[in-house]
This record gives C-alpha cells, sequence and structure tokens, in this order.
C-alpha cells in the first residue's frame, strides 16, 4: 500500500466533535482531583499583582497545564489539543491557550515558589494514594545534580551565557526521588541564571527535596546522592539536619588520600549499586 499524495500536500487534524483523542486523560484528572490538586493551587498560588486578569481561577489554568502537557504539549499552543473534538463536553474550566500563555508570563520567582508547595504537598498526597515509591519505607535515594537548558530568546528570563561559549542557557537545579523498586520521580526544580556555580543554592535545595522525600512516605533510610560539586560543608549539615546519609563523590587531595588510608582493612564493607550493576563493589 502506498500514499497516493505528496507529503506536502497532506495533513492529519482531530475535529470530530463527538470523539475524544485523549481518553486517558479522564482517569489521569480524576486522580489529580482526588489528590486535591486544585484545591492546593487556589490556596497556595497567589498572583494577587498581576494584569489583565491573569490572577483569576489560578486553579483552572494549572490543572489545563498538567492536563495538556498529560496528552504531550509541549508548547503554549499545544495546550489547544484540550479543546479538539468532545473533550469540552468531558472536562470542564478548560482554558484557552492564549488565557494560559498570559497566567504564565506573570509569574515571578515568588509565584515559582508558590507551585513548588503545591507540588511538594500534591507529590504527598499522590503517594498516599498510589503506590508511587514502593519500598520507600526501607530505602530511598534523594538524587540531586544540576543541567543546562539552551534557550533562544533574549527576554527569557535568566537565560545567560554560561558555562557553553556562545550559548545561552538556563542552569536548574533537579532532585529526583527512587527506590530500588520504583522510577525516579520528581521531588524539585529551582532555576537560576545560566552562568550560576553548580552548587548555588544547592543547601536549601537539599534541605527541600530531603523534607520532600519525608512528605511522600519516604520514613525508611534516606540517601542523598550528588557528585563532587555538591561537595561543600552546607550540603552535609543540610543532611545531617534532615537525619539522611549521604554519598558525594570528592575530589582526591592530600586530606582525603589520609583519610583514606586511616580506614583500617576491616572496616571496608561491600555496598551493592542499586542504579545499574548490582554487583558488589568494595567502598568504605
Amino acid at each position: 500500500m502506498q500514499v497516493s499524495h505528496t507529503p506536502a500536500a497532506v495533513s492529519a487534524a482531530f475535529n470530530d466533535p463527538n470523539l475524544i483523542a485523549h481518553a486517558g486523560l479522564v482517569p489521569v484528572m480524576r486522580l489529580a482531583e482526588r489528590c486535591g490538586l486544585s484545591r492546593l493551587v487556589a490556596q497556595k498560588v497567589k498572583l494577587t499583582a498581576a494584569k489583565n486578569g491573569a490572577a483569576a481561577s489560578a486553579d483552572a489554568k494549572v490543572t489545563s497545564i498538567v492536563g495538556g502537557m498529560a496528552a504531550g504539549a509541549d508548547s503554549i499552543d499545544d495546550l489547544h489539543v484540550l479543546r479538539h473534538g468532545a473533550m469540552p463536553a468531558v472536562f470542564a474550566g478548560v482554558r484557552a491557550p492564549s488565557t494560559l500563555d498570559t497566567f504564565l508570563r506573570a509569574f515571578t520567582h515568588g509565584h515559582a515558589l508558590q507551585l513548588h508547595a503545591v507540588h511538594r504537598r500534591f507529590l504527598g498526597a499522590l503517594a498516599a494514594h498510589t503506590p508511587l515509591l514502593p519500598g520507600s519505607q526501607e530505602l530511598a535515594f534523594i538524587d540531586v545534580d544540576s543541567t543546562h537548558k539552551r534557550v533562544y530568546g533574549r527576554a527569557k528570563q535568566g537565560a545567560e551565557y554560561g558555562r557553553f561559549k556562545g550559548i545561552r542557557t538556563l542552569h536548574p537545579l533537579l532532585a529526583t526521588i527512587c527506590t530500588p523498586h520504583a522510577r525516579p520521580v520528581i521531588a524539585g526544580v529551582r532555576m537560576r541564571r545560566g552562568k550560576a556555580a553548580d552548587s548555588r543554592g544547592a543547601p536549601k535545595f537539599v534541605s527541600e527535596a530531603l523534607a520532600t522525600a519525608a512528605e511522600a512516605g519516604c520514613t525508611g533510610t534516606r540517601i542523598l546522592r550528588a557528585d563532587s560539586q555538591f561537595y561543600n560543608a552546607g550540603v552535609i549539615a543540610a543532611c545531617h539536619r534532615a537525619g539522611a546519609h549521604f554519598s558525594i563523590t570528592t575530589g582526591m587531595n592530600p586530606s582525603i588520600k589520609r583519610a583514606v588510608h586511616s580506614i583500617s582493612h576491616h572496616a571496608w564493607r561491600a555496598c551493592r549499586c542499586w542504579s545499574s550493576d548490582p554487583s558488589l563493589t568494595r567502598s568504605a
């Protein structure tokens, strides 16, 4: 079988008013309602100084964005997927992409922190309603790292030339939670300027990530894992305050060498690598 038209002359669109293209959104959004997503947004997100009506119905706008992302939208225009076919007959309160664009553009750093508070409490409720992190009562890993995200608009807040020459980036901190039996879930994201140091703001961010893990039911052993960029006194102190263990890479220097050589041969123990090969490796 062959297509009888040239690619440039063919397009596909879903516009039947009686069909739903993303019926799988129904159980997803029902679960979000059960876990209190709309209620949390209404309580925590307050855009009091926003203009053009951006502050109105924050709960409906956030749930519209979440629903659109679950349906595969990765841009503002893509959020129109929620208005195709019979979707308006199944979901109430869906907002237009232009309205959602105005809403998001009204956000400041403080408003983003309000959304972080929503995420933290929603993740705890989600873990209570579903087997999101099986085994978290025994062992959970909190992984922290930074990354660079290339951006192209010169007006994007925080976008700067940083580590990569000639490339404008944002430089967010990321934290995920996983167990030996569960895939990682996002515990927190903190946006920063593109030229920020890898560990800038890390101690507070680590404290929040460990607290989020506790709210998500990680009541057993919690182990923070990070690379050498996060080897500093503030991060270690945050782990101690939260009662968490840590596994942080450090560069080799004379003091580290002396500390390693001072360890008794009988004090070494086996350590299982949960993330890849389950074979045992020697570790202090």
